[in-house]
């Protein structure tokens, strides 16, 4: 059923039209706040952007473009039919939602509750393989964590299929704070099952080695 509704195809080759040139990979760190890059943003070519982040009230910090969202069931948002879903499947209840929600939408349960459906465009549905999540645990982070974060995932997927790829919305504030730009009240999100440690040092060397340009917001 999975591969009937949606079925595979090679999206992002390096001789395809649809390869990816400039890339902005947009995470939702409260130092999106006040850092006018909403225009920068929306002048690449993919904008990738992460669970329920919102554009609606931040364009002018966060932009209005997105052409890719990275998400799992219980994160799920409504998207327009320019933006691809991406699934994270961290369980088969996981690509089970994803079929229901196009056809019978009869799943509103998981370890919480869930969307029965969403507004998604079927046509434009990718699914991140398990293997490619593993190998990115495995290669770039040195098995270090439960798992990698949506954030962290979002950018080795980026660096796969854009040539060049900038990053917006990682890490604290500049008072240290680790909070959504969209929450009105301050959570240390830095812990949990994601090695932040580890993911923050190998995004530091990647800018450092020109690999990814990052912009922290207030620098």
């Amino acid at each position: 059923v999975l591969f009937s509704l949606f079925p595979d195809k090679d999206h992002y080759s390096d001789a395809s039209p649809s390869r990816c040139r400039t890339c902005a990979v947009v995470g939702n760190s409260g130092n999106l706040i006040g850092s006018h890059y909403g225009a920068l943003i929306d002048s690449q070519d993919f904008v990738i952007r992460m669970n329920e982040g919102p554009t609606k009230g931040f364009e002018q910090d966060v932009g209005s473009k997105t052409t890719h969202r990275v998400i799992y069931p219980e994160s799920a948002v409504d998207m327009d039919e320019t933006t691809h879903l991406i699934l994270l499947p961290f369980k088969i209840l996981d690509l089970q939602w994803l079929i229901s929600i196009f056809t019978t939408r009869h799943i509103d349960l998981t370890y919480t509750y869930v969307k029965p459906s969403i507004k998604a465009d079927r046509n434009k549905v990718m699914i991140l393989h398990p293997a490619f999540m593993k190998y990115i645990y495995e290669s770039w982070l040195q098995s270090n964590g439960g798992y990698p974060s949506t954030g962290f995932i979002s950018l080795i997927f980026a660096l796969h299929i854009c040539d060049e790829v900038s990053v917006f919305g990682f890490g604290p504030t500049k008072d240290g704070v680790w909070h959504h730009y969209f929450d009105d009240f301050s959570s240390d999100s830095n812990g949990g099952p994601h090695d932040g440690g580890s993911e923050g040092e190998v995004i530091s060397q990647l800018h450092q080695k020109h690999r990814i340009t990052t912009y922290k917001g207030w620098e």
